[in-house]
């Protein structure tokens, strides 16, 4: 038995379903491994598949290559002095499971099944994999260790039978997303469960984005006192190696670095550049092209955009019409020109005023309304996708989650688009996060030191310009007011009477419910975007198209 051990954790950006490019980074990874003398290596939940590979796990074949590129790796620890943890899909008895395989000198040595699995809005496990026995210990070196998966530490059966069979360091592996505050959630979780069984525990998160999601890495462990021993980097890949020593006591953290966790506004930045950069790059993708109106909202999607591509693969495109104000086009231009992007100006006057004169006929008689404003949205969403389409770069579409949850968008139109990085980014955040970029430089960003909104942007009233004098707030409440409704109605799921208790006006709150439930067939043909928040519509947030139901509760209830 040894008193010393080296654990490295290879906090990684896998790929879902790019089994051989996920295979390569781990070999890579045991390379490190083996220049830093470690004695336990140890990788992200399902790193081979990539987490989380939802109905690929239907396909047989897609198990038979995973499982193959488990024992390839399993395979390579024949030239290497250390053992290797490697989360893998397993497969038994024609049953699927979610596992950790420990393999040493070529050989698999024992391989243990997830016991908990999540069944909630962003994992259905449960839909994939059978739920293991709760897992014995392995021994590494003569060392007990307990192997819990995500999932398992989220409850105390797994660690606590763990404990009872002598385990003395538990190493897990995981695929926790982020959204608002997951990382205090976290350690929280995690220091509940060390003290409760006095057993360390050295937690590994993936990194990357997959969809709508992002994997925000940031791994770390706490020592038998429940004392935070080491963070790693967040939002970034890292190789975290650690030293443990055995006391009297047990083992103790020994060595191993700690970088502090972003800020809380950082975090979120990162996020939505992070989540943009590999939507982009797993999917092909180099160039980015948006339409920058003027407003807040593209203002805010171009500096992500570019913080996550860089300014030479953002193409900005304004496109006036004759209700665009002198002040948006002036504004737009300094935006374009303090990122240093591609500006290119489109007016669609012409074409505007060809399709109604083509629908005058059909239209004749009836009163001017809203159908005409969205034929500049839509006309705008064409011609982004034509310029798409033709140079090959992805169409970001710019709508926040105040608009997206009251249906304040145009189907066809400025909705349209392959990705949205503020998808899930309330007005209000939308201008924080403004004024907080224009003053700060986050790491890991492609973007400029500087002021990039121009203040203008940030101080005007918003508006959509679709009429003449147009502004949001004549249709919307203030969006101070707006936001926090929607906190209660979608984040907190309170009841109309929980809201007007709240001091709200009882038809304000019951019109803007209305609005949330019209706007659900938008929503649901809209583009993915980074999950922030629990609630994110989409992957958070999943309601019927077709709903009948109104909350009649009243103030007594």
């Amino acid at each position: 038995m040894t008193n010393h051990l080296r654990i490295a954790l290879a906090q990684l950006n896998p790929t879902v379903g790019a089994i051989r490019a996920n295979l390569a980074l781990a070999q890579q990874a045991i390379a490190k491994a083996k220049e830093r003398n470690v004695d336990i290596l140890m990788f992200p939940e399902l790193f081979l598949t990539g987490y989380f590979p939802e109905d690929l796990l239907f396909k047989p074949q897609f198990i038979k290559d995973a499982i193959a590129a488990a024992h390839e790796l399993v395979k390579q620890t024949k030239s290497v002095d250390f053992a290797l943890l490697l989360p893998s899909v397993w497969q038994e008895n024609d049953k699927l499971y979610n596992s950790i395989i420990h393999a040493q000198n070529g050989k698999i040595k024992a391989i243990r099944y997830k016991y908990e699995l999540p069944n909630m809005d962003v994992f259905y496990e449960k839909r994939y994999f059978e739920a293991g026995e709760l897992p014995d210990i392995v021994e590494i070196k003569g060392v007990k260790i307990g192997l819990p998966i995500c999932e398992d530490i989220w409850q105390d059966a797994v660690c606590k039978h763990l404990a009872k069979q002598g385990a003395e360091l538990f190493l897990c592996p995981n695929g926790s997303p982020y959204w608002k505050n997951k990382h205090y959630l976290r350690r929280k979780l995690v220091r509940s469960r060390v003290k409760e069984t006095g057993v360390p525990m050295l937690y590994l998160n993936q990194v990357g984005g997959q969809d709508e999601l992002v994997f925000d890495g940031a791994s770390f462990g706490y020592n038998a006192r429940g004392k935070l021993a080491f963070e790693g980097e967040s939002f970034k890949e890292d190789f975290i190696v650690t030293d443990w020593q055995k006391e009297k006591d047990g083992w103790h953290f020994e060595k191993g670095r700690n970088i502090a966790l972003v800020s809380i506004d950082e975090a979120p930045w990162r996020a939505c550049v992070l989540g943009l950069r590999d939507y982009l790059h797993k999917n092909g993708f180099k160039q980015v092209v948006l339409g920058l109106s003027g407003g807040i909202d593209s203002a805010l999607v171009a500096a992500i955009a570019v913080d996550a591509v860089g300014e030479k693969n953002v193409h900005c495109v304004m496109m006036p019409y004759k209700y665009t104000s002198s002040e948006s086009l002036k504004d737009a231009k300094q935006c374009a020109k303090n990122l240093g992007v591609r500006y290119d100006i489109i007016p669609i006057s012409n074409p505007v005023e060809a399709a109604l004169d083509e629908l005058s006929p059909i239209f004749e008689g009836l009163k001017k309304d809203v159908t005409e404003e969205n034929i500049q949205s839509r006309m705008r969403g064409t011609i982004l996708m034509a310029i798409s389409n033709k140079l090959g770069a992805m169409l970001l579409t710019t709508g926040n989650k105040s608009e997206m949850a009251v249906g304040y968008a145009t189907i066809y139109g400025d909705m349209n688009g392959g990705f949205n990085p503020i998808k899930d980014m309330t007005k209000q955040q939308v201008y924080h996060f403004a004024n907080w970029r224009n003053e700060n430089m986050p790491d890991d960003v492609l973007g400029k030191n500087a002021e990039i909104i121009p203040p203008s942007i940030i101080n005007r009233a918003p508006s959509a310009e679709l009429a003449e004098g147009q502004l949001d707030q004549d249709s919307l409440p203030p969006y101070e007011v707006l936001d926090a409704i929607l906190e209660a109605l979608v984040e907190q799921e309170m009841s109309i009477a929980q809201i007007v208790a709240l001091g709200y006006e009882p038809e304000l709150v019951k019109k803007i419910e209305k609005m949330i439930y019209l706007a659900e067939y938008k929503r649901n043909q809209s583009a993915p975007g980074v999950k922030l928040t629990i609630k994110a519509f989409g992957r958070g947030r999943k309601y019927p198209i077709t709903n009948g139901y109104r909350d009649e509760s009243k103030d007594n209830d």
